[in-house]
């Protein structure tokens, strides 16, 4: 019966045509349009494609579990993930012949499949995260042994219910952390890394973890912390919170001694070659000024939030900086884990127990949340390269798969491309912001891929973390892994704002929550504080961002709760953003009113329909265009110009290529009244929209440099008629950060404080 069923099988896949094998191909069955119509009622028939070792290494196990979100997902990016003309002009016939040439590769691969299904069997048990086997694939990507095909081609399947506990024969043994003791040339510096709990020591490392916080300190954590302000030289103005009287002032270095700063073995003798391209002055030995004091706060263990990271010129200095910090942390964590399992096995007389407490209620220490798959390659290369002793190449599991799902071709993008340079070094590589990725390290190796209750760093983006920790009410979810973080980087936060803010919020509220599940945990050996369910308070939060927003304020201010503080910069600015527009424009700045921050919404709203938006519905005001920041305000703007049948185009991020050129089209050559942009739609694609006469800012820019890109796209389209050129901004109290970003500080203090709620502002030539 098997052999007849195959055939049968092919032949209803065959005779689909090329959109349906595509539609089959992305949802699992067919689409209703296409059934077959019929007298009576037949039962409906899912069709499911072969799986292929392709197809699975991209694949996403969680699409089984909530087919309905991921989709909806999938929908997002799809929209979201182009960048350019070129990039989003390909046809249907191009994407129906890839998926044929999918299919035919799954066909010829089946029949070796079926050969191979023992083989599959044990890879499929691999793939499961939890104990039980109900969450597939934990890691969010297929699980592989080595880069061979028959490995990843069950990598998408469930594992078995009767699967057990997860067990992997070729790796799991390796990077256990249960079952591996220090190496032999590690015994010259045992001394220098041993237990907490044995020996007093000054690795702050040691100083953090082994602290017992007691019944009133965690009182006092999070209410009334006694604040102070230093001025840096290359951080500037620092704000410091404290809540326990007992922690360390703050102190910065001066050019360290690698081994002082208690880097553990081989870092203090491969950070230097590493860090080198950022070196150039002559007295800097080993970190920039910029690491240097950036290490100090890391490496306190305070939390840290950091709102001046520029794409350009910073962002790779800081992401090595982080990257040393947290591998610095796991190599520690793990030796001590190492270090007392031969304490163990010795069995030494006098030995207390409690003195092995060294452990979370899971593995995974670090979690590294990062917007694009390009960001995660360029971590996990820095942490090779941190590993890498002299000539000794470090043991890579999977290293050619990673480099093939994260990397990108030059060819991926188009030659004639012509952004700004935050542009081009934001969607550089490989912008895909679906992924996770769990890494476990053991003294000489590193195993990429590996499951996440196995894994000591992940990285991950705030959607792929979104789709595996799932919602309330869902039968496969799971956030176990999140519950003994103890650093948590979040990096180019700014970013998360364009994509989905929601899946932070949705992060946040699930770390550090106790496990449902023991998953194979050794409670003799668990920290007493995270049994206490006190892991928060000992989390420590980087929080890197390009630009200070609320929303991110609120992230570090409400859901970080270290013991050991938090430190912040703040540094206003001085000119801002307006400094930068060099066309002859008059700018006038209106301020609403609001009662609250959630009326400010409705607010605005009343006051651009009754106050502003008669002043331009006169022709001559043509060539208007409406820069929209939120997506929810330009539905609404959207909405009230068809009601109020007012001639207008409109753009977002969702709109088509053929539906953007005929808006712009319109646009330039009057034939629309006004145009309606959001400002993903700018973020996302950088065009410069010709014909602006009379802008529009509906609210004030989150970037302040997208302020001065849009006012200068006036100069792309003028005919002597600069005199008639008008720019109008609405803001409120509530917009102070965002005001003061585009006109500085001290005048943005002016306009929030005077009587008079219309300021002017003229740059240009004779501005």
């Amino acid at each position: 019966m098997g052999k007849r069923r195959k055939p049968r099988r092919d032949e209803a896949i065959s005779a689909l045509s090329k959109k349906q094998k595509k539609h089959l191909k992305e949802f699992g069955e067919q689409h209703p349009f296409y059934d077959a119509v019929s007298k009576k009622h037949e039962a409906t028939q899912v069709v499911q494609l072969p799986e292929s070792s392709e197809d699975e290494s991209r694949s996403e196990s969680e699409a089984e579990s909530e087919p309905e979100q991921v989709n909806m997902y999938h929908q997002l990016l799809a929209t979201l993930k182009s960048v350019s003309d070129e990039e989003e002009d390909e046809s249907d016939d191009e994407e129906e012949e890839a998926v044929e040439e999918d299919d035919e590769a799954e066909e010829l691969h089946e029949e070796s499949e079926a050969e191979n299904e023992d083989k599959e069997d044990e890879s499929e048990g691999e793939v499961s995260g939890e104990g039980d086997g109900e969450m597939d694939d934990i890691t969010g990507e297929a699980e592989e042994e080595g880069d061979h095909d028959e490995e990843e081609d069950g990598a998408g399947e469930p594992a078995a219910e009767d699967a057990g506990e997860f067990t992997d024969a070729k790796h799991e043994s390796k990077f256990s952390l249960e079952t591996n003791f220090l190496d032999a040339d590690n015994e010259d510096s045992k001394n220098d890394r041993v237990s907490c709990s044995t020996v007093a020591t000054e690795d702050p490392f040691v100083q953090h973890v082994s602290r017992e916080l007691e019944e009133q300190d965690i009182s006092k954590i999070g209410t009334n912390p006694k604040k102070a302000s230093l001025k840096w030289p290359a951080l500037g103005q620092l704000v410091i919170s404290s809540f326990l009287p007992e922690v360390q002032p703050l102190k910065p270095e001066k050019e360290p001694d690698l081994h002082k700063l208690y880097l553990h073995k081989p870092l203090f003798s491969t950070w230097p070659k590493v860090n080198s391209p950022f070196l150039s002055a002559p007295n800097e030995q080993h970190f920039t000024p910029l690491q240097k004091e950036l290490f100090s706060i890391m490496n306190s263990y305070r939390d840290f939030f950091y709102p001046s990271r520029t794409p350009t010129a910073q962002g790779e200095e800081i992401r090595h900086v982080y990257c040393l910090h947290a591998l610095n942390h796991v190599l520690k964590a793990n030796s001590q884990v190492l270090n007392n399992n031969s304490q163990k096995r010795e069995q030494k007389p006098g030995m207390d127990e409690e003195d092995l407490r060294d452990q979370g209620l899971t593995r995974p220490k670090v979690l590294i949340v990062v917007p694009f798959r390009e960001s995660a390659l360029r971590i996990v290369q820095i942490l090779i390269s941190l590993m890498e002793v002299g000539d000794r190449k470090v043991d890579i599991s999977n290293k050619k798969r990673f480099k093939d799902e994260f990397g990108s071709e030059p060819e991926d993008r188009p030659p004639n491309l012509k952004r700004p340079d935050d542009y081009e070094a934001v969607f550089a590589g490989n912008i895909d912001d679906h992924f996770r990725i769990g890494v476990a390290i053991l003294q000489k190796s590193m195993r990429l891929y590996s499951p996440f209750y196995s894994s000591d760093i992940i990285i991950a983006s705030p959607l792929g973390l979104r789709t595996i920790i799932g919602s309330e009410g869902e039968k496969k979810r799971d956030f176990d892994f999140l519950s003994s973080i103890e650093v948590l980087i979040l990096d180019q936060t700014d970013l998360y704002l364009m994509q989905n803010w929601e899946h932070v919020l949705h992060l946040m509220a699930h770390l550090n929550l106790q496990p449902t599940e023991s998953h194979g945990v050794d409670f003799s050996r668990v920290r007493m504080w995270n049994l206490s369910n006190w892991a928060k308070y000992y989390r420590q939060t980087l929080l890197f961002s390009s630009l200070q927003e609320p929303q991110i304020n609120s992230i570090f201010n409400k859901h970080c709760f270290n013991y050991c503080g938090q430190v912040a910069v703040r540094n206003m600015p001085i000119t801002g953003s307006i400094s930068h527009v060099v066309v002859q424009l008059p700018h006038v700045f209106q301020r609403l009113e609001a009662d609250s921050l959630l009326s400010v919404i409705d607010a605005r709203f009343e006051f651009f329909t009754s106050k502003i938006l008669p002043q331009y519905r006169d022709a001559i005001m043509s060539h208007t265009l409406i820069y929209v920041p939120s997506y929810f305000d330009y539905v609404r703007l959207r909405n009230y110009f068809k009601k109020e049948e007012l001639n207008f185009a409109h753009i977002c991020e969702y709109t088509n290529k053929p539906g953007i050129s005929r808006a712009r089209q319109f646009f330039l050559k009057g034939e629309r009244q006004f145009l309606l942009v959001t400002e993903r739609f700018h973020f996302y694609k950088r065009y410069t929209l010709k014909g602006i006469r009379n802008l529009i800012f509906y609210e004030l820019p989150t970037y302040p440099h997208f302020y001065s890109e849009v006012c200068n796209m006036m100069k792309a389209w003028h005919r002597g008629e600069e005199a008639t050129w008008t720019c109008t901004v609405l803001y409120s109290k509530y917009d102070a950060q965002r005001l003061a970003a585009v006109v500085g500080a001290e005048r943005a203090a002016q306009m929030l404080q005077s009587k008079k709620n219309v300021h002017l502002f003229v740059t240009g030539e004779n501005g």
